[in-house]
């Protein structure tokens, strides 16, 4: 089964039970989808202007709670970094697998009032959702923030001689202290240099102390040596060894420093860790409300759009069709089968597809148009 469902509507025959076992009887023959009832509740109709008006509204709400939804979903499996391959299992809804969720629909009512103007149910879900959208804003920064620092810090620790962190890898003893003339200068050679550097070293200056060089550490490409020398020509110095392409680091041996170096990396490290576990719980716990709120409004959709299509009274059966893999297009052809008497006036237009699609500006948002409500729900959030 693939995680697309299709969300239709049906004028009710002499009972909506007689709509619901004729789509299913049409579709179990052929094989071609299994199939749920949608239950929506009795919903205010209120007026055909305010339906036509928040027909429009409910699209652009739908646009902008599925986009919040997928935010949600993308970011966590950010957040779960080498975990995101366990990124579908912590993508629940009200402690559902979102199939079941979408295919067991039950209507909120406490959340969702069904004694409210449908329009007041969407403003409700469009506040929530936007209240969503701003603490991810706040609480994806603070956590970037943090992780951005940490890994600017780690690359340094871990990164090439050129550019790495030196602290860890230098120790007191490696450098001239506490002189007033002396000094010892950190200097970074290319392997394929190192006998040019045993050479010259000595003779970059004057004042160079003989035989005082020595490797601290080496790399795949490089060697860090150490070389000690009067500290009126480290300025000459330095300009001879880039010439010769010698690179001396800026690096000045402070106990004190390098430790709060190191404490910050741990601080950060530790950061991290305490804000990682409360997040990923924030973050499921608001993706199961957004895509809840997004299945909603599309069952608001739904209403409004049976409504404006089939007229009052109410009498209309909403159901959910989960194609097989490859019977899309013959699925199609057998719901126009059903009801393409509903807009026999445009029964010759097609789709892309070859499948016969229908055009009836000012009633729905989607490219296509059908003979039947219909909106697809897609429910793959880990691509």
């Amino acid at each position: 089964m693939s995680g697309e469902f299709w969300l239709i509507s049906a004028p009710g025959e002499k009972t909506c039970q007689q709509t619901w076992e004729r789509l299913n009887g049409a579709t179990v023959r052929f094989d071609l989808s299994l199939n749920f009832k949608f239950p929506i509740p009795d919903l205010k109709v209120g007026t055909l202007d305010t339906l036509v008006g928040l027909s429009d509204e409910l699209g652009k709400l739908d646009s902008y709670v599925d986009n919040i939804t997928h935010k949600l979903a993308h970011y966590l499996g950010e957040v779960l970094e080498d975990q995101k391959d366990r990124l579908a299992e912590n993508l629940m809804a009200n402690r559902m697998d979102l199939s079941t969720y979408v295919t067991r629909f039950q209507w909120d009512v406490a959340k969702y009032p069904i004694k409210l103007p449908l329009k007041s149910i969407a403003e409700i879900i469009s506040k929530q959702v936007s209240q969503m959208d701003g603490d991810l804003k706040t609480k994806s920064h603070s956590y970037n923030s943090i992780k951005g620092n940490l890994q600017t810090l780690e690359r340094k620790a871990t990164g090439s001689l050129l550019s790495r962190n030196l602290g860890d890898i230098v120790k007191k003893e490696d450098f001239i202290n506490e002189s007033e003339y002396l000094t010892t200068l950190l200097v970074v050679v290319q392997k394929n240099l190192y006998s040019d550097w045993g050479f010259k070293y000595e003779k970059l200056s004057d004042m160079v102390v003989p035989r005082s060089t020595r490797m601290i550490y080496e790399d795949n490409d490089h060697g860090l040596y150490s070389v000690t020398l009067f500290k009126k020509v480290v300025d000459e110095y330095k300009l001879h060894a880039r010439e010769n392409k010698f690179m001396v680091r800026e690096f000045t041996y402070n106990e004190e420093e390098l430790n709060a170096g190191k404490s910050e990396l741990n601080k950060l490290a530790a950061d991290k860790k305490r804000q990682y576990g409360p997040l990923v719980r924030w973050l499921k716990i608001n993706f199961s409300e957004a895509f809840q709120a997004w299945v909603h409004v599309k069952a608001l959709r739904v209403f409004v759009e049976s409504v404006l299509r089939y007229g009052l009274p109410v009498n209309f059966q909403p159901m959910i069709l989960q194609p097989y893999k490859k019977t899309q297009k013959k699925l199609k052809e057998v719901l126009n089968t059903l009801y393409g008497h509903l807009d026999g006036s445009n029964i010759n237009t097609k789709d892309a597809k070859g499948v016969p699609a229908f055009d009836m500006p000012g009633l729905m948002s989607n490219t296509e148009y059908f003979p039947y409500v219909f909106y697809p729900i897609q429910i793959n959030f880990c691509d």
